[in-house]
């Protein structure tokens, strides 16, 4: 498999997953339909200028990108997370789109994992996956 990681890291996801290859798919799949979710919800309660609910789904995020060690991206939210909590939404929308951007970047990598090891698991010879 190529090294397709720049944005995700998967070592915290192996370390809880204890190398079990069908969960981490399961919570790769998961994070995958968050994505869009994250990035709609938190445009929206920016443009309503509901700070509480930014925090909220903001706070949400960023326990999500950390599994998959995207602590820059994690920073970034804790900052919008703080921020809409003290009404300071000057920032957001600029960090926002570094989060968008980041979170995008994490889609197709994660995405291209999956095809990537689905392919490889639909490969394999009977007797390789009996050892």
């Amino acid at each position: 498999m190529s090294n397709l990681f720049e944005t995700v890291n998967l070592g915290y996801l192996e370390e809880i997953s204890g190398g079990d290859s069908s969960f981490q798919k399961e919570l790769i799949g998961i994070f995958l339909n968050q994505i869009p979710e994250f990035i709609t919800n938190m445009n929206e309660f920016l443009i309503k200028n509901d700070n509480d609910n930014l925090a909220k789904e903001a706070h949400t995020a960023k326990s999500s990108v950390l599994i998959f060690m995207m602590d820059e991206t994690g920073k970034t939210l804790k900052q919008i997370q703080y921020l809409a909590e003290n009404n300071q939404t000057e920032q957001i929308p600029i960090l926002l789109k570094n989060v968008e951007k980041a979170l995008k970047r994490a889609l197709i990598e994660l995405t291209q994992y999956l095809e990537e090891s689905t392919e490889l698991s639909d490969a394999k010879p009977d007797s390789i996956s009996s050892w």
